[in-house]
Parts: C-alpha cells; sequence; structure tokens
C-alpha cells in the first residue's frame, strides 16, 4: 500500500489512481463547517503555512486535556465531507489543497477544484476513529481553541501511516462513486432479467405511503 508523504505534490497527486487504498504521513490540519463558513464567507481562517501543510482532515476530534495542560487525542472519526460541498471548491482553491481526507463523497465543484490545484479526496475506509487515533503521532498546536471549541477549532496533527483510505476522487476530477453509481445502472437491467423481476417494476420508495 502507498504511503503518501506530506505535503503533497501537484505530479505525486496525479500519479495515484482512483481507488487505490493509500495512507498518509506528514502534518495535516482538521476543520468542519466553522473553518468552511468563517474562511470563504468572513476570510478569518488560521494562520498556518499552507504550502506546507496542504492536507485538510474533516474531522472534529474527541479531544482531552492532560494535567500538566497538553492535549491528547481519544478519537478522530472523519465527518462527512459532502455537507461542505457548498464552500468545497473555494477552500480548495484558497489554499491549494492538495489531499482532503473525510467520508462518503464530495461534489461536481470540488472535483473541478481538485482536478485545478492537482489534489485529491480520500475517503474512509472500515477503520475507526479510535484506530486512527494510534497513528497520530505529535499534536503541533491548535487555532481558534478558545472562541470554537475542541470540536471546531483547528489542530495540526503530525500522523504516520494514517490511515487506510482510498482515492475517492482523483486529480483528474473522477469520482469513485459516481463511477460505481454507473456500472450499477449499466448492470441493473441484467441482474433484474436473471431474478425475474418485470421490466419497470417500481421499487418502493422511502416514505412511500406519505
Amino acid at each position: 500500500m502507498k504511503d503518501i508523504k506530506l505535503p503533497l505534490s501537484a505530479a505525486a497527486a496525479r500519479d495515484l489512481t482512483l481507488g487505490e487504498q493509500v495512507t498518509v504521513s506528514g502534518l495535516l490540519f482538521t476543520g468542519r463547517s466553522r473553518f468552511h463558513i468563517r474562511a470563504i464567507e468572513d476570510n478569518i481562517f488560521p494562520p498556518i503555512e499552507y504550502s506546507a501543510l496542504n492536507c485538510f482532515f474533516h474531522v472534529g476530534p474527541v479531544m482531552r486535556q492532560k494535567k500538566d495542560g497538553s492535549w491528547e487525542v481519544v478519537s478522530c472519526e472523519p465527518t462527512s465531507s459532502i455537507r461542505f460541498e457548498r464552500y468545497g471548491a473555494d477552500v480548495v482553491r484558497k489554499f491549494n489543497i492538495r489531499v482532503l481526507i473525510g467520508k462518503t463523497t464530495m461534489g461536481h465543484r470540488t472535483a473541478e477544484a481538485l482536478r485545478d490545484v492537482g489534489g485529491v479526496y480520500l475517503s474512509k475506509i472500515g477503520v475507526s476513529g479510535n484506530a486512527l487515533r494510534s497513528q497520530i503521532k505529535k499534536i503541533h498546536g491548535v487555532h481558534f481553541l478558545e472562541e470554537l471549541g475542541k470540536t471546531e477549532a483547528t489542530w495540526v496533527f503530525e500522523v504516520e501511516r494514517f490511515g487506510p483510505f482510498f482515492v475517492a476522487i482523483d486529480a483528474q476530477g473522477h469520482n469513485y462513486f459516481e463511477k460505481l453509481n454507473a456500472d450499477v445502472e449499466k448492470a441493473l437491467p441484467e441482474v433484474e432479467r436473471t431474478l425475474g423481476i418485470p421490466v419497470g417494476y417500481d421499487y418502493t420508495g422511502v416514505n412511500a405511503d406519505e
């Protein structure tokens, strides 16, 4: 399995293939809704050297402060990235993000932005936030902690073989989930014929009785 070294170059991003399983090693920063909204609507964002930290992890980590005042990660389960689609493309372009890490997928605008900057979106495979915690080797800092709280603050983590994740959007703008849906649609008629399901069968939808 390939281990991505951070910060990632555009050339290295374009060498990654759709569906490929990877881990990441190096420095990354975290953020959720407030990062996106403030960065784009208010032009307020952490004073990070984004050329050196070009990996953005969509997460609200569970953090615990120890008696000596330092912090430790309790859990870091990725959050669903699709809910950030409204701001995703603008964030990628504003900070020249080369790696987004999250859960589920993102939409066309973010895929286009990743294609333009030479970046990828990595989606979670079945690994828990508690397991990911052990791959965080050091906490380098936190921004806007008092203002936003532990969950929405931006943390800077040093990670080693963090993951695994898979390339859900590649640097050419191709989306793994869109391709998967297209493959399903193509295969479905033959599956229905094999199972004896009539042409035009009306599947029960969600809340169909309302």
